[in-house]
């Protein structure tokens, strides 16, 4: 069984597809049940289920610090 995701305020997710601007990379602003994501490329905010973010997640680069 693959171990579950651990996500954190200011980590970089690199989505399955792209947002309408090109950029495929958004900053996780708020975890829970909820996630508050916003676009690296034009700085849209959305907020989306944990079922479809985990889902739509390919990479996570995790910040130091």
């Amino acid at each position: 069984m693959m171990e579950k995701q651990q996500y954190a305020v200011g980590d970089i997710v690199r989505m399955k597809k792209a947002h309408p601007c090109g950029s495929s990379e958004w900053e996780i602003l708020r975890t829970g049940m909820d996630f508050r994501l916003k676009c690296l490329g034009c700085g849209h905010l959305v907020m989306m289920p944990r079922t479809k973010f985990e889902k739509m997640v390919r990479a996570v680069r995790h910040q130091e610090g």
